[in-house]
């Protein structure tokens, strides 16, 4: 597949997506520098409303359905059609065809909700795609919510750290997936952890709150989820 490079893409997958206003307000400028906007499948149908142009579609067309296609090829977007039986959702198409065009930042919409539990969970998991090493990607789900993930060791083998911008109120919630997480150091969180391991279980990561409009995360090891809720939806 070929389409057109870019360093920051959008994915517009086809379950829930939040009113432009909405993340405007939550994430300024979310949206910044993106050059590439891939849907996958029934996602299409967010386009519109979001005010932006599709540059390509991925799927097998079950959930935007023929005419669907039909009007997005008269419209010139490229349309890439895969059999429904495969082994990759059509949101892990986008992603691999995002990832194919060279996009090192991916920002992905409609991934959450849409009333298919195992699809959100497989695009949560999407997040940890071998794929998407050394790359920058976060889901922006129902209401803003952000979710990302951090994995340690960083290239230069010593802890990784992302910066976290928001508002001071923002609940951020810190998840393991998939095992033990090591060495959780934390900056501009209510409540400091120092160099403290979380395991799959426990709900001690959940509803933590930045107090600044910055926070830091460091991981040594392992894999943390970072649920970031706007304060207004905290509530």
């Amino acid at each position: 597949m070929t389409v057109a490079k870019g360093r920051r893409a959008l994915i517009l997958a086809d379950g829930d997506v939040a009113p432009r206003a909405e993340l405007d307000a939550a994430w300024p400028g979310w949206d910044a520098g993106i050059e590439l906007v891939i849907a996958a499948d029934g996602g299409a149908r967010h386009a519109a409303a979001l005010g932006v142009r599709l540059d390509t579609w991925v799927g097998d067309g079950d959930s935007l359905g023929e005419a669907g296609l039909r009007a997005l090829e008269r419209a010139g977007v490229p349309v890439h059609r895969t059999p429904t039986d495969k082994d990759e959702t059509d949101t892990e198409l986008a992603v691999l065809a995002a990832v194919d065009a060279g996009a090192v930042d991916i920002t992905l919409l409609g991934a959450l909700g849409g009333g298919r539990l195992d699809h959100e969970l497989a695009n949560v998991a999407l997040l940890a795609h071998p794929a998407l090493v050394g790359r920058e990607a976060r889901i922006l789900g129902p209401g803003g919510v952000r979710v990302s993930l951090l994995t340690g060791p960083g290239r230069d083998g010593e802890s990784a750290a992302r910066r976290l911008e928001g508002r001071a109120g923002d609940v951020v919630s810190l998840l393991p997936l998939f095992g033990r997480v090591e060495g959780i150091v934390t900056e501009g969180l209510r409540y400091p952890l120092r160099d403290e391991p979380f395991e799959i279980g426990p709900a001690r990561g959940v509803s933590n709150v930045r107090i600044a409009t910055s926070a830091v995360v460091r991981v040594r090891t392992g894999r943390l989820m970072i649920v970031e809720t706007p304060a207004s939806l905290a509530e």
